[in-house]
């Protein structure tokens, strides 16, 4: 299915920023042995990249306004439309050199999700989706995974790390989810977790604690694969909450309730005498 005017804007811009991240990532394993280490030099990547990503949005969608990681909110003439971008999905991989990690562009009509792109430009796969037109890999159309039963099921997520809120909960969640399924993975990328689950490379996610610009293209790429996707109460409020739960219907649903039993209070202890 040839690429619409707006997904081919997307995808020049997506790829030009992938081209700056790549060059700097192929620097990134000789910084490794530097004393203060790569940690600016990432920082500095991450800019160029958003700043690529801001100049051709700009440049292609006058007025549009734009929610990123860096810059935060900038309002443009356009209130009906937001780019909502994080240019560097997956820091800690790049600064550590793994190669996952990803550029993720959504866009928001009237606060209604109408495109996304997730571009991993090491792997150089490209996952696209706009609202109605279903979900693509390279072009090719994705949809999640068939499988019903938690037992043969692979379940993405993200762990918090230092500084992070949510560890206990996490260790709750994350004991219950194993206990209940064929594996847990942690890729270190919520964007990628969430175009995997599209791509039926996972058969769900979760996580809580993350940003709108970690999830917005994710979670259009999951529906027009036919996945679901709420918030850790099964609502829309996801950019609300933080928190996420993706899979096709079934494996979203008991995910779900997985995790709201691992999250339930203690029954109080009965009282004697």
């Amino acid at each position: 299915m040839p690429a619409s005017a707006l997904m081919n804007v997307m995808i020049g811009a997506a790829r030009k920023a992938g081209r700056s991240l790549a060059r700097d990532f192929g620097e990134v394993e000789n910084l490794q042995v530097s004393v203060k280490g790569p940690a600016n030099f990432v920082t500095a990547a991450d800019l160029r990249a958003e700043e690529i990503i801001f100049a051709e949005l700009s440049k292609a969608r006058p007025g549009y306004g734009f929610l990123m990681e860096e810059r935060g909110e900038v309002e443009g003439a356009d209130r009906t439309h937001r780019w909502i971008v994080d240019p560097l999905d997956g820091t800690t991989n790049f600064l550590h050199s793994i190669p996952i990690f990803a550029v993720a562009i959504a866009l928001e009509r009237e606060g209604d999700l109408v495109a996304g792109l997730i571009y991993n430009p090491v792997m150089n796969e490209t996952f696209t989706a706009e609202k109605g037109q279903g979900a693509f890999l390279n072009d090719r159309r994705i949809r999640v995974a068939a499988r019903a039963e938690l037992g043969t099921a692979v379940i993405g997520t993200g762990v918090p790390h230092s500084g992070r809120p949510g560890h206990e909960q996490f260790l709750r969640e994350v004991r219950a989810v194993m206990a209940s399924s064929a594996g847990v993975r942690r890729t270190g990328s919520a964007a990628l977790d969430l175009a995997w689950t599209a791509a039926g490379r996972f058969d769900g996610f979760w996580e809580s604690n993350l940003r709108p610009w970690d999830m917005a293209a994710g979670i259009i790429l999951t529906k027009e694969a036919g996945g679901y996707a709420t918030d850790m109460n099964g609502k829309d409020k996801i950019f609300e909450t933080g928190s996420i739960v993706a899979g096709n219907e079934t494996i979203q649903l008991k995910l779900l309730k997985i995790l709201k039993s691992a999250n339930a209070p203690a029954p109080s202890p009965a009282k004697t005498g």
